[in-house]
C-alpha cells in the first residue's frame, strides 16, 4: 500500500517523512490539492532504482544485439577481457 501524504506534511513533518523513506525502500507520494504531485525517496532508494534502470537498459541493448546477430562466442569474449586486463 503506497504512503500518501499532503504537501503540508513535507514542510511541517519533514523529519517524519525522511525517517520513513530511510527505513523503507519505497517512495512517499505527496499530494497537492488532493492530486498526486511528487514522489519523495531516500538517496539510497533512488540509486537502487536508477541502477536497476541502467541494468535493464543494458540487458535490452544486449537482447537487441542478439536479435540482430551481433554476437561472439563466450570464449572469445573472455579472452578479449583477459587481454584488456593484462592477464
Amino acid at each position: 500500500m503506497p504512503t500518501i501524504r499532503p504537501s503540508a506534511d513535507l514542510r511541517n513533518k519533514y523529519g517524519e517523512i525522511s525517517e520513513f523513506c530511510h527505513q523503507n525502500i519505497e517512495p512517499v507520494f505527496i499530494t497537492k490539492n488532493g492530486t498526486g504531485d511528487l514522489a519523495v525517496m531516500s538517496i539510497e532508494t533512488y540509486e537502487l532504482l536508477n541502477g536497476r534502470q541502467q541494468l535493464y537498459s543494458l540487458l535490452e541493448e544486449g537482447l537487441d544485439q542478439v536479435k540482430s546477430g551481433k554476437t561472439r562466442p563466450s570464449k572469445e569474449v573472455m579472452e578479449s577481457i583477459k587481454e584488456k586486463m593484462g592477464f
